[in-house]
């Protein structure tokens, strides 16, 4: 297998009433599998920026970045190499409305359900596993890492 390079990508925690929002996704190389609502950077784009873009399109809501659990660096199964940023968000408008043409279905789900082996087939399972494990233990790190340049210049 040759390495497709490597992929920018923002995902977001939803917290609700104790719950994380997981999405089932429908995309040719990834169908049927439970991820973080997620996408790619777009070229010149702010990472919390995209990070909010990227849950309104997958989910229909708004949200209020509040933390992040980190940056993971890892192989997907496509075979890229992804530099993943993970957010912690919270609901503040919008409603859930799935965009059907990647997106078959959601669930709001307990974080140590995450934990359970083949409770639902997921994206990259040692990765959401490492997420999940920084939620449960609460380790997490302010936005103010985030350095703010990229703004200035767009």
């Amino acid at each position: 297998m040759t390495q497709n390079g490597i992929v920018l990508v923002v995902s977001v925690s939803i917290i609700h009433e104790d719950k994380l929002l997981m999405i089932k996704e429908n995309k040719a190389s990834v169908k049927n599998t439970w991820n973080f609502p997620s996408g790619r950077i777009e070229y010149g784009e702010n990472i919390l920026e995209a990070a909010r873009r990227e849950a309104k399109e997958e989910t229909g809501y708004d949200v209020r970045l509040t933390a992040t659990t980190g940056i993971y660096n890892f192989i997907s199964s496509t075979n890229h190499q992804v530099i993943l940023f993970h957010f912690i968000g919270e609901i503040i408008g919008g409603s859930l409305q799935l965009d059907t043409t990647e997106i078959i279905d959601s669930k709001w789900v307990a974080p140590k359900d995450l934990l359970t082996p083949d409770l639902l087939e997921l994206r990259d399972k040692e990765v959401i596993k490492q997420i999940t494990e920084n939620l449960i233990s609460q380790k997490e790190y302010s936005l103010a890492l985030f350095n703010r340049y990229l703004e200035n210049m767009v």
